[in-house]
């Protein structure tokens, strides 16, 4: 599969669209997703022109999972969550609806509904505001 550099995560990436961005390293980006399926849902992204796993190179892979890992506790502590689900979509049959590789950080919630992917865009003041909140926490550690 070919990637295409106008995919909204690359020109996120390129700093053409704002995200609200909540970690950043020479291999990752994370910010909350737009259309969140709870509370506190985010994205990491490889900084690889990748389309799919299957294009990412292992370092990416490696560096993607680094930074979950590292994002994850605080996410936990911030959000209160009681637990988190980490995923990743390839091709459209999957779910993928971004060509770029991501992974998916969901907090999930005991007695809450899990939205849909991708299904409705979430309230952008509170995804604002807990972004600061990641951001700073994260900036700490």
């Amino acid at each position: 599969m070919n990637y295409d550099n106008n995919n909204v995560f690359a020109k996120i990436l390129r700093g053409e669209l704002p995200s609200f961005k909540i970690y950043e390293d020479d291999k990752t980006y994370a910010i909350m997703d737009i259309m969140p399926q709870t509370k506190g849902h985010l994205l990491v992204l490889t900084k690889e022109p990748a389309p799919t796993f299957f294009d990412l190179s292992v370092e990416g892979a490696q560096a993607c999972m680094a930074t979950a890992k590292k994002i994850a506790p605080v996410l936990m502590k911030v959000t209160g969550a009681d637990g988190l689900v980490v995923s990743q979509f390839n091709h459209e049959c999957a779910g993928q609806t971004v060509f770029h590789v991501h992974y998916h950080l969901v907090p999930h919630y005991i007695g809450e509904k899990v939205d849909k992917h991708a299904h409705k865009p979430g309230n952008m003041e509170e995804i604002k505001a807990l972004a600061e909140i990641l951001a700073k926490e994260l900036a700490a550690i």
